[in-house]
């Protein structure tokens, strides 16, 4: 009989807020606005979505929304070539741009020999860049359809996926050689919480309002790193 192979510790991270110190799908937007793909005009569907949650009338999450609805509205009729610049242009700029603790976590598990694991509603092809000096093993995002002349059809592929991390997290353990035994996920707001349920680690780092109350009640671990300090809460 086949040895089976030994099934490695998993370790989920969310990627926008958690690794990377802003959002991916936020500058690639503002990047593609640069590079005249998408109109700047564009930028004023979230505006006001920004404005209010710069000045804490609102919140990050309708701000966010607000992005990917003009992200999925403009991205139509754009070349993948071009998008595809506008892509490396981001990774490049901004690989450095990263929280210490998490950045750190990662390295130490993946020394351990953990599997990482990124899971984040930015494009694919951006998280596949910019993970890669990270150690990730495999990276699940938002991908989109491109039509026969190689531009985009503005449709996604899989959408209904990336509305349940858990589904996601499920579906890669049926694909890959990975155990949730010791596993470990990261996630900063409530759309975590699907996959942070599942693993026996789950650390909420620099948490929104709803995971922070969702973390004390099933008394998770909470981590804020500000400025240069780390406060375990």
């Amino acid at each position: 009989m086949a040895q089976t192979s030994k099934k490695q510790k998993v370790a989920i991270f969310d990627i926008d807020g958690t690794l990377f110190r802003s959002s991916l799908l936020v500058e690639l937007v503002d990047e593609l606005v640069k590079q005249k793909l998408i109109k700047e005009s564009a930028t004023t569907e979230y505006t006001r979505a920004y404005k209010k949650w710069h000045d804490r009338k609102g919140s990050y999450d309708d701000y966010i929304m607000a992005v990917v609805a003009v992200f999925n509205k403009h991205i139509k009729g754009v070349h993948y070539g071009d998008f595809m610049s506008a892509v490396k242009i981001v990774a490049a700029l901004y690989r450095n741009r990263t929280y210490v603790y998490t950045r750190e976590l990662a390295a130490k598990l993946k020394k351990k020999g953990y599997f990482l694991l990124a899971i984040s509603g930015s494009p694919k092809a951006v998280l596949d860049i910019f993970c890669k000096p990270y150690g990730f093993d495999k990276v699940y995002g938002a991908i989109y359809e491109i039509g026969p002349s190689d531009r985009f059809t503005g449709e996604m592929v899989g959408e209904h996926i990336l509305t349940n991390k858990a589904n996601i997290l499920q579906r890669a353990l049926q694909k890959e050689t990975i155990t949730l035994k010791g596993s470990v996920g990261v996630g900063d707001t409530e759309s975590d919480i699907a996959f942070l349920e599942m693993v026996d680690n789950p650390i909420c780092f620099n948490p929104n309002k709803k995971l922070y109350k969702h973390a004390g009640r099933m008394k998770w671990e909470v981590v804020v790193e500000r400025k240069d300090v780390i406060y375990f809460l």
